[in-house]
């Protein structure tokens, strides 16, 4: 019997040896422990029932298409409006010649960008049918819930019908970008253009629906309560529940240094991030991979984190943006040899994956 300096730890490793659904409850509970230690021994001992010694990871290039966005929430620092000196966007000329500077054989391309008001709806079907004539082998996953119904409006088609038009022009999956916190107040006060968490969930049903699997993100650590974030979590199971269409969830601290809450919060703390990691893993009972993102964690901490419930480190990560504005530090792409060499020493088996969790 593992010694917990929490008592509630106690109860909950029961309802976990019985194969029991975390309550709402115990979530704040794990959230508040200090037992972090304990916290983690939980976490890994599902992680490992789940996927033994076995951590995944994906030989993948990111496409951020343009920072130019409607939405300008206060905790992003990597939209722009349109007349802003660091304001972007690419062509697909030139999105195609990055991404064969960058190594291969790519086996994901992951694709997000702003809302942008002045990049017209055949610029993204456009985008994924060349993306798919030139590197055929490669999974596409693009566009977070946000963009998909900026899109809708832009093309003045139902969720449905756009998401059946990119399935068409290559799309296999959706990123989980955009979720936030679901929390109606939070919302309100960081991102009051952006669609209601509602509004997320709906779409992604939809998408699952048609047979588009998605990931789901939180980003935590800015104005939120714990009872906001088990809310989200609650939110994203029963989902998952009724589609079985998420295939990943990525807990993602706040980065504040470049944005406009930078005097108002400080950085999350590797405590409250591992911390994280392990409830994430807990709660979602449903969803069958947590993602230890080292783009925002930083190399190190994501290595401990796959002590805490994580089992996948995402992947090698050439060309993304959205950390650099936000201000993230360390390194921004990792070859193979370095992310097995990452698993391995922190006593896993590394598992090159594809965009949908298939062993390649």
């Amino acid at each position: 019997m593992p010694l917990f300096l929490d008592k509630n730890l106690k109860n909950i490793h029961e309802k976990i040896r019985n194969n029991l659904r975390l309550s709402f409850e115990d979530g704040l509970n794990l959230l508040k422990t200090q037992d972090l230690l304990g916290l983690g021994y939980l976490a890994s001992l599902v992680k490992e029932n789940l996927h033994s010694k076995k951590v995944y990871y994906v030989f993948n290039q990111h496409v951020n298409y343009s920072n130019i966005c409607l939405n300008l929430c206060k905790f992003c620092a990597f939209g722009k409006p349109p007349e802003h000196p660091d304001a972007y966007e690419l062509d697909i000329e030139e999105i195609i010649k990055k991404l064969k500077k960058n190594p291969s054989p790519v086996r994901e391309i992951h694709i997000v960008g702003g809302l942008n008001p002045r990049l017209p709806y055949e610029y993204y079907l456009d985008l994924l049918k060349t993306i798919k004539k030139e590197f055929p082998l490669a999974q596409i996953k693009a566009f977070t819930c946000v963009e998909i119904e900026h899109l809708a409006r832009l093309a003045q088609k139902s969720i449905e019908e756009v998401l059946k038009d990119l399935k068409s022009a290559g799309l296999s999956c959706l990123p989980g970008g955009g979720a936030e916190v679901f929390s109606e107040r939070i919302r309100k006060k960081l991102c009051p253009e952006k669609i209601s968490g509602k509004r997320w969930l709906e779409i992604a049903r939809t998408a699952h629906k048609l047979g588009i699997p998605t990931n789901a993100t939180m980003l935590y650590g800015h104005l939120e309560t714990y009872e906001e974030r088990i809310e989200h979590l609650i939110a994203l199971r029963q989902l998952q529940d009724e589609t079985k269409g998420f295939l990943c969830f990525i807990p993602l601290p706040f980065l504040p240094q470049k944005s406009y809450l930078k005097r108002e919060v400080a950085p999350t703390t590797g405590f409250e991030d591992l911390k994280m990691m392990a409830v994430a893993r807990l709660m979602l009972d449903n969803i069958p991979h947590i993602k230890a993102y080292w783009v925002f964690l930083g190399l190190k901490l994501a290595q401990v984190a796959l002590h805490f419930g994580a089992d996948d480190l995402h992947g090698t990560v050439y060309e993304e943006k959205i950390s650099d504005f936000s201000g993230a530090e360390g390194d921004k792409a990792l070859s193979r040899k370095e992310i097995e060499r990452l698993i391995r020493e922190a006593g896993f088996e590394p598992v090159e994956r594809d965009a949908l969790y298939r062993p390649v």
